[in-house]
């Protein structure tokens, strides 16, 4: 049983496309086939892959549980509130990338650190610096400095190339306990129901990943990365065989931003849509779901001056399908914000067509204009900015393209003791439009007292009436 299992093994390894180029698949042929390792791809890769340690302080309250009872607190208050800072350390992986000292890792491993410490596969430690964090990707690049000296770097693979079957291992540092190589196959592609991030689209790996995994490796048999290990599913906190890794693709994106100044541009759509299921499906007369059918379109956005109307679904971005909404969105953020891209779409009673997306920055019109509300009003403490599409794009607003929108609200301020959120659009105060920053406080100063405030939050709009 045993020989068997090592012989579709050793056949499966030899499948894998990148590990025999343009030959065709084909059963090992010899004693000499069969008896084949991974070391030498590891020995390549691992050399590449890091241990990350993160310091932080974090704040905590210390004293007896009876003080936070409301008969004591009404009569104490916060005299026996007592804080102190204690240390936090987190272990991660990352992984270099550019042999004068950039890493990459996930954003999350090095979240709110103090102290961030690099220590290569040959022991040597380094001292980090925070290059680039991206909330939306949970992706982060570190920079080191090695002197004269070329690190070890992985290159960068075409994860679009990937295939559900391929072989692949996954290098990072479990649970501390040292540099550690699994191996698996790709078990699934382009999983958009994962909720790890904004932009999911994740590689399934059944590659062993644990705690400390976390921004480490997946590399295929040539010896490139595919993604940065990122999460697993587990209901026991250790692998159940179920990973997630953030594709090289999105990974090459934000490491080009950190080489061309720090900032991260992303062409963006101008439109919002839903993911076509069975039922849309049926009564735009496709033959099965999948795609993204367009709902709003910004006049004059990329999406307008594409051509595409409302009730298009859109099936497919630079020849790879789509299957759901954020396929679409993936494959659109992967491309850099110049030239355009082939759409394949479909209009209801047309049916199919090809068009050309523009792809570029979001415009921000009106400008931010980032203002604190003061005075003694219920918006008190709360950040406010205009609503543009660059804005919406940042904050992973889809369509709420114009507006004011709360950007902060300060810790025991009065908007947040009012239950105001980051995200909320203010709408009318009293009646009076809040159609930009320069309107909220004048709007809310002219209240005397009685404030009706009309919001959007979440889709839906709400009102809340306070009287001081």
């Amino acid at each position: 049983m045993l020989k068997r299992l090592y012989l579709l093994f050793a056949v499966l390894m030899l499948a894998w496309p990148g590990a025999a180029g343009a030959q065709e698949r084909e059963v090992p042929s010899s004693r000499a086939e069969i008896r084949l390792s991974f070391a030498p791809v590891v020995e390549e890769t691992a050399p590449a892959v890091v241990n990350i340690y993160a310091r932080r302080l974090v704040e905590e309250r210390i004293g007896s549980p009876l003080f936070n009872d409301p008969f004591f607190q009404r009569f104490f208050g916060d005299a026996f509130d007592l804080k102190r800072e204690r240390e936090q350390r987190s272990l991660g992986s990352g992984v270099i990338l550019d042999p004068g000292g950039l890493i990459v890792t996930n954003r999350h491993v090095i979240k709110g650190a103090q102290e961030i410490k690099v220590v290569l596969s040959d022991r040597r430690e380094f001292d980090a610096e925070i290059a680039l964090t991206d909330d939306r990707t949970d992706l982060a690049v570190l920079r080191i400095d090695p002197g004269e000296e070329r690190l070890p770097a992985l290159e960068l693979g075409d994860s679009d190339a990937l295939k559900v079957g391929d072989l692949v291992l996954a290098i990072g540092n479990p649970f501390g306990v040292g540099q550690t190589v699994t191996s698996g196959i790709v078990s699934g592609l382009a999983r958009t129901a994962v909720g790890i991030s904004d932009y999911s689209f994740f590689i399934q790996t059944d590659a062993a990943i644990n705690p400390g995994n976390s921004g480490g490796a997946l590399v295929t048999l040539d010896g490139k990365l595919a993604g940065i290990n990122t999460a697993i599913f587990s209901k026991s906190g250790g692998s159940v065989g179920i990973g997630f890794a953030i594709p090289a693709n999105m990974v090459r994106t934000v490491v080009k931003s950190v080489q061309a100044g720090g900032r991260i541009v992303r062409p963006w759509l101008g439109m919002t849509g839903q993911t076509v299921t069975a039922d849309l499906a049926e009564g735009l007369g496709l033959d099965r779901p999948g795609g993204a059918i367009v709902r709003e379109i910004f006049p004059g956005g990329p999406a307008d001056r594409a051509g595409l109307e409302r009730g298009d679904v859109i099936r497919g971005v630079g020849g790879k399908r789509v299957e759901d909404l954020e396929a679409l969105r993936f494959r659109v953020a992967t491309r850099e914000a110049n030239g355009g891209v082939a759409l394949k779409v479909y209009r209801p009673n047309r049916g199919e067509l090809d068009t050309r997306l523009p792809l570029e920055p979001p415009p921000e019109e009106p400008p931010r204009n980032e203002t604190t509300l003061s005075g003694r009003q219920p918006l008190a403490g709360a950040r406010v900015a205009n609503l543009s599409p660059a804005l919406a794009e940042e904050l992973d607003r889809p369509g709420a393209w114009s507006g004011v929108v709360v950007t902060r609200v300060a810790r025991d301020s009065t908007a947040a003791r009012f239950g105001f959120r980051p995200g909320d659009v203010l709408l009318s105060v009293n009646g009076r439009e809040v159609a930009r920053v320069k309107d909220a406080q004048p709007a809310l100063n002219a209240a005397e007292g009685r404030w009706h405030i009309r919001f959007r939050r979440d889709g839906q709009v709400k009102s809340v009436k306070i009287t001081a």
